[in-house]
């Protein structure tokens, strides 16, 4: 004990020297994101891509907005496939060995985002460091590398093809954590590699259940199964009472706001809660502040970020801004270049700035995920913010949920439809839905403009799911797994439907 207590306090002074270098970019961010675009051109400028666009002339933010063009997966596609088959210098220099593997929410079909050297060590792996160098030093009463972390990743097994690697970016990551962290980690590399999600579920319980966990790093979604799955296994009432010396649950992926009354009576107590915002193109925030709902922007991890304003996205030629003519309180698409070797890509999130000095952000959803089929501009956080409204003035809670549009027909409104997935069930449903009707119209103009007298927007329609519905759905998708998500929104009902069928079987 007197050695792990040594080895903690030694890893938390070494970690915390990071603090200094954070204040730096939040002293300095221009400069900073300067210095990382600049950086990304010249070390890319003898690559394919860079001799298109003529990076070696590029000597201006400016001339890098007029030359080089914002694109989707689609568009860079190609380039990226010829450097999954073993090409060196395609959008990067020398060959990329990594490719995380991932299907987002909307469909099947798969991408491989690319996983350089420099994007795994000075980006992805460093975020880790981070995330634990905040929390040391706002906490620096922590047990962190006393007890162990219980990590919760995707199917993880890797492939190899054309001398690359491919798989989850939690497998990519796993595979190349540095001996310390498996040391401090749970469950095993074997265990968190394994690939069918069943298997591996009871393979996780049976290796935690009679380890010191001290914290949990995960999809709070799927972290609930599992600990679900534990109280089962131990006949425990709460977590708290296998894990006594839990204190903190790092969470990403999805929205918190659903999950957190549940986590408090599944966890038995209070403990700390500390939001990450990272995906296989990057890791992007980190939550700096005890008890906050905001994110600091990371800005020295090899990513150059703009910003295009979302009313612009669907423009032939979107124009970006560059950080510092952002604007608090207003939605953006994110646009990263970054030393994975993407270039003025279009990732698909919306981003709400909270903060511009320093840069803090919220998570506002997916450039693909909300309703708008009536002008209304639903976005995923309108709704949670809705929804946590609703929890709370009727004792419920929410386990999982999505939504969709019925389209006006004939004469009639049209309206939002939603099936909701209860932990705790209100226990009047008509009243759930009226609060959460009128704490919409309440923070969204569009929404409540549509919904007057009914003319555009009837009431919305909620259905309440069976139990275990979603995960059942997810399961006939091929989607189990601790890097899938449920989709919230969608402007069609082609996620709706099967539920609602699922449901009604």
């Amino acid at each position: 004990m007197a050695t792990k207590a040594l080895f903690n306090s030694v890893v938390n002074w070494f970690i915390k020297q990071r603090i200094d270098q954070i204040q730096r970019f939040i002293d300095f961010p221009m400069e900073t994101q300067n210095g990382v675009l600049f950086s990304q051109l010249y070390h890319a400028e003898d690559t394919e891509y860079g001799k298109k666009y003529g990076f070696s002339s590029i000597s201006s933010y400016d001339d890098f907005q007029k030359k080089v063009p914002i694109v989707t997966y689609e568009d860079i596609q190609p380039y990226i496939e010829r450097a999954r088959q073993g090409e060196k210098d395609v959008i990067w220099p020398g060959q990329i060995k990594n490719f995380a593997k991932s299907s987002g929410t909307t469909n099947a079909k798969s991408k491989y985002i690319p996983i350089t050297d420099e994007s795994l060590e000075f980006c992805h792996l460093k975020a880790g460091k981070d995330l634990v160098s905040i929390y040391a030093n706002n906490h620096p009463d922590n047990q962190l590398f006393i007890n162990k972390n219980l990590r919760l990743g995707g199917s993880s097994e890797l492939y190899e093809s054309f001398d690359t690697k491919f798989g989850d970016l939690s497998a990519i990551l796993i595979d190349n954590l540095p001996f310390w962290i498996e040391i401090t980690t749970t469950p095993s590399k074997k265990v968190s590699l394994m690939s069918e999600w069943e298997s591996k579920l009871k393979a996780i319980v049976s290796e935690v259940k009679n380890e010191t966990v001290g914290s949990l790093t995960g999809v709070p979604s799927w972290m609930m199964v599992l600990l679900q799955r534990v109280l089962h296994e131990t006949n425990a009432n709460n977590i708290s009472e296998i894990w006594p010396n839990l204190e903190v649950f790092f969470h990403g992926g999805i929205s918190f706001k659903p999950y957190k009354e549940q986590y408090k009576k599944l966890i038995g107590r209070d403990i700390n809660y500390y939001e990450i915002y990272n995906a296989s193109e990057g890791f992007f925030a980190i939550q700096d502040q005890h008890g906050s709902d905001e994110m600091l922007l990371m800005l020295d991890y090899g990513i150059f970020y703009e910003f295009v304003p979302l009313e612009n996205i669907n423009s032939e030629n979107p124009i970006a801004f560059p950080l510092e003519k952002v604007e608090i309180g207003k939605t953006y698409a994110m646009v990263i270049t970054t030393n994975g070797g993407l270039w003025r890509y279009m990732i698909g999130d919306t981003i709400v700035f909270t903060s511009t000095n320093p840069f803090r952000i919220r998570v506002a959803g997916r450039t693909k995920h909300y309703i708008n089929a009536f002008g209304e501009e639903l976005m995923i956080d309108n709704v949670e913010t809705a929804l946590a409204k609703a929890c709370e003035s009727t004792d419920a809670t929410i386990t999982e949920y999505t939504g969709a549009p019925i389209y006006m027909k004939d004469n009639q409104s049209g309206a939002h439809e939603w099936i909701i997935e209860f932990g705790i069930a209100p226990n009047d449903l008509t009243h759930f839905t009226t609060i959460f009707d009128n704490q919409l119209k309440a923070i969204n103009s569009d929404y409540e403009a549509k919904r007057y007298n009914n003319i555009t927007l009837d009431t919305p329609i909620i259905h309440c799911a069976k139990e275990n519905l979603f995960y059942l759905w997810m399961e006939q998708r091929g989607k189990l797994g601790g890097q899938n998500k449920v989709p919230r929104l969608s402007n069609t009902r082609e996620f709706l439907e099967p539920l609602l069928e699922l449901n009604n079987s």
